[in-house]
Formats: structure tokens, sequence, C-alpha cells
């Protein structure tokens, strides 16, 4: 089931499971963060909480992208409970790259860079057999749900960014239950848009890179993620496509399993917090700028992949940071 939030005429709020063109609301669900509650309080997925409350009025979907009234497919009303993070070097990427990897990744490891260690650790340790786990990927917090922006919302760069660039990725929705189990709630499309300039720089500055903002959508993909997906990243500038690339991801394209990265985000108690909402990136291995690609201020990021239904569109805009050198009071 795909499903959606969307906002109705009047302004109000509404969830929605797409069917073809349509969007079938769901009757009195205004947040999918209360009918995954409602789930889990029922003891049933997320399908059937859907299923259980009929259908209501049919909508019109690609008016509902077009009008900008489709927001993210989950949020939460407290964005500081909402944990935006991800997982990199998880992803094998084409035929192509892998074959270029291995390359790179053989011989003495005391020889790889760090980046490259932590990658052949994954192939060989990513997707242990139960009951593992297996080796821990490289991890990194992105923001809190103020970082996320709506589908076909712009994406901020911000003055002192050195570079604004797209990173289409599969994304994980998880809520925490009252007893602080988390629960997958599914899937969605993601833009993890990250300053790759300052990222290369020094590996150090990763943190620093990944502090930006993010998109995720339109849609949210319940059940289990396919074993090989295969999507495509664009970059339309001044309506004409700039850059466009397949990218690869589910597990048969990775070298973590799902489980060993979910493990590895959980296990720590302060991501089991009752009531959180997380949205974890699993990571790419396409980008634009490998490409030798700058992206400018109007660029639109376009990620489509079918299995999970509209494409997610976001302009790169410039934004100031509100914040100047020497802006700390003292008390």
């Amino acid at each position: 089931m795909r499903l959606i939030q969307y906002l109705t005429e009047s302004g109000a709020r509404g969830v929605a499971r797409i069917d073809g063109n349509r969007a079938i609301a769901v009757p009195g669900a205004t947040r999918m963060i209360d009918l995954a509650k409602q789930a889990i309080a029922a003891g049933l997925s997320l399908d059937e909480a859907v299923k259980a409350e009929g259908d209501g009025a049919a909508l019109d979907y690609p008016a509902l992208l077009a009008e900008g009234r489709v927001l993210s497919p989950v949020d939460h009303p407290d964005a500081a409970h909402c944990l935006v993070t991800g997982t990199g070097l998880t992803h094998l990427g084409s035929a192509d790259t892998r074959d270029k990897m291995h390359k790179k990744i053989s011989g003495d490891v005391e020889s790889l860079s760090d980046s490259m260690k932590m990658f052949r650790m994954g192939l060989e340790g990513g997707k242990p057999q139960l009951p593992g786990p297996g080796v821990q990927p490289e991890w990194f917090y992105k923001g809190d749900g103020s970082s996320v922006v709506a589908p076909g919302a712009d994406l901020p760069l911000p003055e002192y960014a050195l570079d604004g660039g797209e990173e289409p990725e599969v994304a994980g929705l998880y809520l925490v239950d009252s007893n602080g189990k988390p629960w997958r709630l599914g899937f969605t499309l993601g833009n993890e848009y990250s300053d790759h300039v300052t990222e290369r720089q020094n590996y150090l500055f990763l943190a620093h890179s990944k502090l930006r903002a993010c998109a995720i959508g339109p849609e949210l993909r319940t059940g289990a993620l396919p074993d090989k997906l295969e999507g495509e990243s664009r970059i339309v500038r001044k309506g004409s496509v700039l850059w466009r690339k397949p990218f690869l991801s589910g597990e048969g394209n990775m070298s973590h399993t799902i489980a060993n990265l979910e493990y590895h985000h959980f296990k720590y108690k302060l991501f089991r917090r009752p009531g959180d909402l997380h949205v974890h990136f699993f990571g790419t291995a396409t980008l634009s700028f490998g490409d030798g690609i700058r992206t400018e201020p109007g660029d639109v990021f376009e990620i489509e992949m079918a299995e999970f239904g509209a494409p997610l569109r976001n302009r790169l805009a410039p934004a100031a940071s509100g914040f100047a050198y020497g802006g700390v009071g003292a008390l």
C-alpha cells in the first residue's frame, strides 16, 4: 500500500492511500503518526488499520501534487521528537562501480583510506546470518523534524555552504511505542542532500556536511522492501535535464541488510524514547557531484522509483543562515 499526507483546500490535514491517479482519503485520519499509534495499540499492520477505516472521498492526486498540497509522508507534531539520521557506505552501485570499488579495496587493509576500510568491513560482515548482528555501518545525524522539507518545497542552500548536492536514497520510517519498541511504518524515497565539497576537504567534516535540510516522499510504501530496486535521479536546470543517472537500492544492491542497519541504530537507548519518530536514510552510490556536476540555485532535483509512485521533486534555493559570527550572547 502507498500512503500520503495532504492538505485539503481549507488547509486541514488528511491521510490517503494511492490508487492510480486517485488519492482515497482515510476517514478521520489527520496524521500518519496517529494512524500508526492506533495500529500498534490494536495489534494491526498499517495496511490493516487503513482498511479498517474504510474509504473516504476520492481526490485528484496529480492535482494535489501540482498545488503543493502533499506533505511529507510522516511527521511529528513536535519536530524535536523526530530524529533524522542515516548510514553511508552501504550500497554497491552499478556493476562498473562495484568492479572499481573491489579493485580499490583489494590488497593490504592498512593501505586503504578509512572510508574504504569501512566499505570493506560492510562487504565482509554487513549481512550476518541470524541471530546476528553484523558489523556496524558508518552513521550520521542529520537533524530533527524541522530539517525535513515537503515534496515540492525548496531545499535551502545556506550562505555558509560550499555545495548543495542531491543524494537519492530510500529511507525507513519508524515510530517508537510507549514501551520503547521501534516499529517500522514503511519506506519512502528521500533526497538526503549534503555538502559534498565540505565533506571532501576532510572526512572528519562529514558531520558538518550532513547538517542540512532533506526531503522525503511523497509516498510511504508499507510492507517489506523489494530485494532489488532501480530508479533514476535527475537534475533539471532552466527546464532542461542537465544530468540523469540510474540509482540502485534494496538489499540485493547493498553490503548491509536492513535489519543490521536498524539494529545498529536502535541499539542505543536514546533512540528508543517512547513517542519519537525516526527517519533513517539507508545510503546511495549515485551522486551528480561524482560526475563533476556543480548545482546552482534554481536547479530542480527529481528522484523517481516506480515502486514508490510519484517522483520526489525539490528546488535548490539560497537561504540566509539567520546567525552571524559573534552572535552568541553572554550572561
